[in-house]
């Protein structure tokens, strides 16, 4: 039997309670603030002018793009928990970001299976409900998604 090509876990294998802690982890850079920030059509100065943040707010700096922080929370998780077993992302519940995030940050995650339930409407499948956290090097929780994907099940049914 060969080994399967990718990482993740089966709708059976996410039961609530798991918590996963991520290998990868991601320092930001200046390069990945200013990409993202112009690459989506936002240009607030909160993320591209270093002078008005030096000068003219209470962060001293700009601040990382928080859908980039979002992003990369999500990216973070995949390898281990839906890569390759995931059929759709179906939405987020809720969406925080309790600290600001500041290139240089290097960021590190974790995911807890917090519901799962079978689909209705697709008996090859469950909808789960994963709680994605994101810290910086200072152990600060700097993001927190809950996020529902439909999850496929293992082919065949076995164990």
């Amino acid at each position: 039997m060969s080994e399967r090509p990718y990482h993740g876990k089966w709708y059976e294998e996410l039961e609530v309670g798991l918590l996963v802690r991520h290998a990868l982890t991601r320092t930001i850079l200046d390069a990945d603030n200013v990409w993202f920030s112009t690459l989506t059509m936002n240009p607030s100065r909160l993320h591209l002018d270093v002078d008005y943040t030096e000068h003219e707010t209470e962060f001293g700096r700009p601040l990382v793009n928080s859908l980039f922080t979002l992003g990369l929370l999500v990216g973070l998780s995949v390898l281990e928990t839906t890569h390759g077993t995931t059929v759709a992302n179906l939405g987020f519940q809720e969406v925080v970001f309790p600290v600001p995030v500041f290139a240089g940050d290097t960021i590190h995650a974790e995911t807890e299976v917090v519901a799962a339930r079978e689909s209705r409407s697709r008996p090859d499948c469950g909808i789960v409900t994963f709680e994605h956290r994101a810290f910086n090097q200072r152990d600060e929780l700097v993001c927190r998604a809950r996020r529902d994907a439909l999850m496929r099940k293992r082919p065949g049914g076995g164990a």
